[in-house]
């Protein structure tokens, strides 16, 4: 797969993130179109960035009372999440 912008890894991330709010599924099933360093960089920004939260040990979830809505989802990235 193409390399794609960290913009657009953040938004892939947050919707992922609404998909599976498990980490552990989350890398698993992101492993095909990310690396797993690229993985785990993406979280670690949207956790600083306060746009996502980390509840517990495996748990994820977007920060939407911090951050208001997720980003608008482009088209060349909903059908690398509709294959999620």
């Amino acid at each position: 797969m193409a390399s794609l912008p960290m913009n657009d890894k953040l938004i892939l991330m947050q919707y992922a993130i609404d998909k599976y709010d498990s980490e552990n599924a989350l890398k698993e099933k992101l492993k095909r179109t990310l690396s797993q360093k690229e993985i785990e960089r993406t979280i670690d920004t949207l956790i600083g960035m306060q746009k996502v939260r980390r509840i517990g040990m495996d748990v994820l979830q977007n920060n939407v009372s911090h951050s208001g809505e997720l980003p608008e989802l482009p088209g060349h990235l909903k059908s690398i999440l509709e294959s999620l």
